[in-house]
């Protein structure tokens, strides 16, 4: 079968997690597949891993892949989560990567990429009603300035330009529009001007950063004794939170739910960059139930 998704940091989640046969594992965002793939050839326990997405084509595609034994979730990680807390269900390796997959980008007509011009949806749930477009084309300027400062951590001046300027051009119905409105009101940088912009909006359509804060607290409960969790980020505001819930859940001496594992974020080395530039911003964090 065609690989459709390269996943980040893998060896180092196989070196961190160490899986063992016969354990029971949760991917709360298993994407294509990548990293469970790899997990589950060693665990070859197909009975207790439960796969999470709320992508319809990652669903699909998980079912295809996995044996009919396989739990796969179709939501979203924090509905997952307190499912199987309700359930009392405990698995020995939890992973999460927050990252939008490859094939998200890679299919232009999702509208997640500025490359490609397509309807501006940034869905990564298509049952949901929140489009791209609705914030785009019906918040008001203050919100869409609110938006790129606080998800795009842009500055309140450029923010306050670019949200001025996209309220004047409404209405915006393409990722290539919206990305040339801000391309012309930017000058010339490393990364595309549109790239954080594009990135606040995704975080709003999704609820991404509500979503991590509130599923934090939960996986603790989710693991088993010395059960392994690791989490994988792909900017500063997701990792934030990420590094601050470890600190603070394993900060209570003999009490603390968590025992950091990675004193500081595992990232890349040179080859898999080479191979997977997508991978140069990831960053992976470990912590172990207990001490």
């Amino acid at each position: 079968m065609e690989k459709l998704h390269n996943p980040v940091l893998l060896s180092e989640v196989l070196a961190y997690l160490n899986p063992k046969p016969g354990e029971s594992y949760l991917d709360l965002t298993a994407g294509y597949g990548g990293h469970a793939s790899e997990i589950l050839a060693v665990t070859q326990n197909y009975k207790n891993t439960v796969l999470v997405d709320r992508d319809e084509f990652a669903v699909n595609h998980l079912t295809s892949l996995f044996p009919p034994e396989t739990k796969i979730m179709h939501t979203d990680f924090y509905s997952a989560v307190l499912q199987l807390f309700e359930c009392g269900n405990t698995f020995d390796i939890i992973l999460a990567d927050f990252g939008v997959s490859s094939p998200q980008l890679d299919m232009g007509e999702r509208g997640f990429s500025f490359k490609t011009e397509a309807p501006l949806d940034m869905r990564m749930d298509r049952r949901q009603n929140l489009t791209a477009a609705d914030i785009i084309n019906k918040y008001s300027e203050r919100e869409l300035t609110n938006i790129f400062t606080t998800y795009g951590e842009e500055p309140l001046g450029r923010a306050s330009m670019l949200a001025k300027e996209i309220v004047h051009r409404r209405p915006i119905k393409t990722t290539k529009e919206l990305a040339d409105i801000i391309k012309s009101k930017s000058k010339y940088v490393r990364i595309h001007p549109a790239t954080k912009i594009f990135q606040a909006i995704r975080i709003v359509v999704n609820g991404e950063l509500d979503q991590i804060e509130k599923t934090l607290p939960i996986l603790p409960k989710l693991l088993s004794k010395n059960g392994r969790l690791g989490i994988i980020t792909f900017h500063s505001l997701e990792d934030r939170l990420v590094k601050e819930y470890y600190k603070e859940a394993s900060s209570h001496g003999e009490e603390s739910e968590l025992t950091i594992v990675t004193k500081k974020p595992i990232i890349a080395d040179t080859d898999e960059l080479v191979i997977n530039p997508r991978a140069r911003s990831a960053k992976l964090r470990v912590a172990r139930k207990g001490n």
